[in-house]
């Protein structure tokens, strides 16, 4: 396998119907940002349940990964690489993103559907993983791209890390960003958040990024229902949210809820990284 690609979007598949979504979102992105796309497989103990119960070799695993590529190869006329490897499903999916470098990773969550369980804190696992953006994406399907992008807008200071990626995203697709900055109570949350705002707007502004900001407030319920309620109100395409891995009980908090919402509305994930210790910058 090659280990200079960059301009890659690496989607890990178990052939359920979640990661079949999970490979038409890369497609889709794959077509606009003119980037290749690799399937994996990752052959354990699942797999071999799997084939088990089907009735089917070892072999056919090969021919399967082949039909899919084949299939979105041609639809979208892009160039689609497979790669079948065994061991550890995550360990896998981070080997092989470590060698190609990849510019995202699509993962397809589904619960305890499908043959190989990627959910609840094996999502987290991938994402805090690598520092490669990670679009978590369910069964609803999306062949638009990213139009519409909502941000939420918190008092971390690590955002500025996301806005750089929204920029690229929108750059890429002509999108619209909704900036969605958190209510907060607190005096000092509350003025750090209009400071982190503001200077969101003028760094959009600056690179002629267009946005449109909606006040959040207490009396609309929890701050992940609002940024969820007002993407499918507003027909967004897509979220844009950072994960902190240090954060032990990351998956009781709010980004849970935005990951796992109930109107499968695709989220990006982003890992933030120590800018000071890296020559960081988004590529898209």
């Amino acid at each position: 396998m090659k280990k200079d690609i960059h301009n890659v979007i690496l989607i890990p598949t178990d052939f359920s119907e979640v990661c079949e979504n999970a490979i038409e979102h890369g497609s889709v992105l794959a077509k606009a940002m003119g980037s290749n796309v690799w399937l994996l497989h990752v052959i354990n103990k699942d797999t071999h349940k799997y084939l088990e119960e089907k009735n089917l070799e070892e072999g056919s695993i090969d021919e399967m990964l082949s039909q899919t590529a084949n299939k979105y190869a041609k639809k979208y006329n892009i160039q689609i690489e497979t790669f079948i490897s065994s061991g550890n499903l995550f360990d896998k999916i981070k080997e092989v993103n470590d060698k190609l470098s990849a510019k995202l990773i699509i993962l397809g969550t589904h619960g305890k559907v499908g043959f190989q369980k990627i959910a609840g804190s094996y999502v987290l696992k991938v994402v805090t993983s690598t520092n490669t953006p990670t679009v978590v994406v369910q069964k609803k399907s999306n062949t638009n791209g990213y139009k519409n992008i909502v941000f939420p807008i918190t008092a971390s200071t690590q955002d500025r890390q996301k806005v750089a990626w929204a920029i690229s995203i929108a750059k890429t697709f002509d999108a619209t960003i909704h900036l969605i900055p958190k209510f907060e109570s607190d005096k000092f949350l509350k003025n750090k958040i209009m400071s982190v705002t503001k200077q969101i707007k003028n760094i959009m502004a600056e690179h002629n990024i267009k946005f449109v900001d909606k006040v959040s407030s207490p009396e609309a319920g929890n701050f992940a229902k609002q940024v969820i309620d007002y993407t499918v109100e507003n027909e967004a395409d897509v979220i844009i949210t950072l994960v902190d891995k240090d954060k032990t009980f990351f998956f009781a908090s709010w980004d849970e809820q935005i990951i796992y919402n109930s109107s499968q509305i695709p989220v990006i994930c982003i890992n933030p990284i120590d800018t000071k210790k890296s020559d960081w910058a988004p590529s898209w």
